[in-house]
């Protein structure tokens, strides 16, 4: 993402929801000291057991991204969102071209042929961003010490919309924080495929302004 700089911090985040359990696909970006950037960079978006592979990809501004189907059917992959329109008809294997990710926003993903696959790229001109695990943990490596602005986005955010998560310093010996995202409510149980709008719903949050 970015080249390490002289005096480099590790920044700790932990992200919880609004009843303090541990949140995963949180996006994460920082705004602070300026870093030279890695030129051309890249990324995947893996399709694997009928589902996008990140669910949530972070990338910057600028990246090239590849599309590979690791399952044995075939996927049709497409975009309605602002940022990034486009379609991948059906195919096998990996399309030989990536698309490039010019814009910043929320670009969601569906398959045509499966309904209930929905993926998420989250494109920022934020130099330093970052994904919680399914501990709700993200690690950013050298950062410079600092004064930070951070901003926190996940899918089931109101609106789908960013927010703002708060300012801090890091420190030379680096920072662990922990961040409070509040997210929509869902049922526990997995439905066996989406109510026919969950699709453009998801397309028209990510459209938002």
């Amino acid at each position: 993402m970015f080249s390490p700089v002289s005096q480099a911090a590790t920044f700790t985040a932990a992200m919880v929801d609004q009843n303090g359990k541990p949140l995963n696909d949180v996006v994460l970006t920082l705004k602070g000291p300026p870093s030279k950037p890695v030129l051309a960079p890249k990324a995947d978006m893996d399709q694997r057991d009928k589902e996008f592979v990140p669910h949530v990809l972070a990338v910057h501004t600028g990246t090239l991204i590849r599309f590979p189907n690791s399952d044995n059917i075939r996927h049709q992959v497409y975009s309605f969102s602002a940022p990034k329109r486009f379609e991948l008809r059906l195919y096998e294997g990996t399309p030989s071209d990536p698309l490039l990710f010019d814009k910043p926003g929320v670009v969601v993903l569906g398959c045509n042929i499966h309904d209930w696959m929905l993926g998420y790229i989250f494109v920022t001109d934020d130099p330093w961003f970052g994904v919680s695990d399914d501990n709700g943990k993200l690690t950013l490596n050298d950062l410079p010490p600092g004064h930070y602005v951070a901003t926190a986005w996940h899918p089931k955010i109101a609106d789908m919309q960013p927010v703002p998560a708060g300012e801090f310093d890091v420190p030379a010996g680096g920072l662990q924080k922990s961040f409070t995202v509040a997210v929509q409510a869902t049922s526990n149980q997995m439905p066996m495929a989406p109510a026919p709008s969950a699709f453009g719903d998801a397309f028209h949050k990510a459209a938002h302004e």
